[in-house]
């Protein structure tokens, strides 16, 4: 869970940096003839995977299924060259990706696949196992296709986000700090948390609080950036953050 960013410092940061991030991903994919296409694919296919696996499962797919399904997609996608249309468009990619799955699906292009398009090359190595797993451990059961999606889109981009936080402080030497502090971006300290934290790490209290503004901050921050690889623009970013505490918020 987040909280909704109303840091006025970041909002007009993260819009500083639109001009460089905005879209770059999808546009990147879209450009057959670019050397970056193939890595854009990919992280395209590694962040969507999972949510559309999921729309599938609850869509009556069993797990094979549904994971040939999604495999079968992305490899539809990328042949007949479908993210030109969502660039055309200039839509919410997340919102794009589900539209042209659901009409995949409709279409048959659900069954299973010994021989793959494009010379027979997976883009990813999918691990159907693990992602079964985490599907059934946490989407709720009276939830629609449509919002088990939206929810599992929303936590992967939360997942990535910590992740890149978890490389920062590992790389300035300070992951013993993001450990102890990171279970404090998705709940409020409980009382004497902070003392107890603050004496394992040689901080005081105060200072525990501040460094635990300073990474949601960043928290925040990371989170905007990602989305902002796949909306067109920078006004979209603040509707899917909000759109994403609301996925969360009883």
């Amino acid at each position: 869970m987040v909280s909704e960013d109303t840091d006025n410092e970041s909002a007009s940061r993260s819009s500083a940096q639109f001009a460089t991030t905005h879209w770059s991903t999808v546009l990147a994919a879209g450009d057959s003839a670019s050397a970056n296409a193939l890595a854009a694919l990919e992280r395209l296919c590694r962040a969507y995977w999972y949510p559309l696996y999921a729309f599938a499962r609850r869509n009556g797919h069993d797990p094979e299924e549904a994971k040939d399904s999604t495999q079968a997609f992305f490899e539809e996608l990328i042949e007949r060259e479908f993210i030109r249309d969502v660039i055309r468009e200039r839509g919410r990619f997340r919102t794009f990706l589900l539209t042209a799955f659901k009409r995949f699906l409709v279409n048959e292009w659900h069954r299973r696949r010994t021989l793959r398009r494009g010379g027979g090359v997976v883009i990813l190595p999918l691990d159907g196992s693990a992602t079964e797993g985490a599907y059934l451990a946490e989407t709720p059961v009276e939830e629609s296709p449509d919002r088990v999606y939206d929810r599992v889109w929303a936590r992967t981009v939360m997942e990535h986000a910590l992740r890149q936080l978890e490389t920062e402080f590992a790389e300035s030497g300070k992951l013993r700090e993001f450990t102890n502090l990171s279970p404090f971006l998705s709940a409020p300290a409980d009382p004497g948390e902070y003392t107890e934290i603050g004496a394992q790490l040689g901080m005081s209290p105060h200072a525990i609080a501040a460094a635990v503004q300073r990474l949601r901050r960043r928290y925040r921050e990371t989170m905007r950036a990602e989305i902002a690889h796949t909306v067109p623009l920078a006004a979209d970013i603040d509707a899917e953050m909000r759109y994403l505490v609301e996925l969360f918020t009883p």
